[in-house]
């Protein structure tokens, strides 16, 4: 694959996405730019000696896809900084396509504060990513803009395939995405840690509480992934009458867990609509 692609910003998100990408391209391929250039060049050297720009707009220059990994309340900011060079590439027929990971902004948004003209629009490709994505095991959910083409999605598909499951998806999804995969992850470590120290308190040593706790998690999952049954079912299979497991059952339902659940997911979701 001869795509070259760059990332502005070198955090969490954007380095697990560059590490997934480095498994498809070859890391000259590869671009990064960051305002703290000790960190665009620390990632540069995990990805095999990808290159490091010395600023946003060489990046937009040079790559075909740039992705954004830059905090919501930052990316204002840069799509002023570098409109001028993805203008400059669209003029020379060769347009960039933008990968926006910021939660809350809209491609319409991002497009708009462009401010080019409406033959000139810049394909825009909205993701919402989430930290497993470090380890390959990721879901990126993706919603394009008009200017796309099939094309350019299959190769970014393909880019970012390799950092997890890629869905293509309603953008009017994509807030309701962030609350759920986008932040989720966080929910489900407090569920462990809580798990975990239930153990400790039982009598269990701390190091296997965890481990127990972290592998019931992810053989749980990978039961609702692989059975296709439904949750409620599989809970049903495990919940013997008078046993041990209705007793914890009925201790979540009295600290109202499905609902606290469901409040924190709707929260997420919330913040994600007042960032855009």
């Amino acid at each position: 694959m001869n795509t070259t692609i760059a990332c502005i910003g070198s955090g969490n998100m954007g380095r697990a996405l560059m590490h997934g990408a480095a498994n498809i391209l070859p890391a000259g391929n590869i671009g990064v730019s960051d305002a703290d250039t000790a960190k665009a060049e620390a990632l540069a050297r995990e990805l095999g000696g990808a290159k490091v720009y010395p600023t946003n707009s060489d990046a937009v220059m040079d790559a075909d896809f740039v992705f954004l990994a830059v905090k919501p309340q930052a990316l204002d900011t840069l799509l002023k900084e570098i409109a001028p060079a993805l203008l400059m590439r669209a003029d020379n027929k060769k347009p960039v396509t933008l990968v926006s990971m910021a939660a809350g902004w809209n491609i319409r948004k991002i497009q708009l504060l462009l401010d080019a003209p409406v033959e000139r629009a810049v394909p825009v490709v909205r993701i919402m990513p989430n930290t497993p994505a470090l380890i390959s095991q990721g879901l990126i959910a993706m919603a394009a803009s008009a200017e796309v083409t099939e094309e350019s999605l299959a190769v970014l598909e393909k880019i970012l395939g390799a950092s997890g499951i890629v869905d293509r998806i309603g953008e009017n999804y994509m807030d309701a995405v962030t609350g759920l995969s986008g932040s989720g992850p966080a929910f489900v470590y407090l569920f462990i840690e809580a798990l975990a120290d239930g153990g400790v308190r039982a009598g269990l040593p701390r190091d296997k509480a965890l481990r127990y706790a972290a592998q019931t998690v992810l053989g749980a999952a990978a039961m609702v992934k692989e059975t296709g049954k439904h949750p409620g079912e599989l809970k049903d299979m495990v919940t013997s009458p008078g046993g041990t497991t209705i007793a914890g059952v009925a201790a979540l339902e009295n600290g109202a867990f499905r609902g606290t659940v469901m409040n924190a997911v709707e929260a997420a979701y919330r913040r994600s609509k007042e960032l855009g």
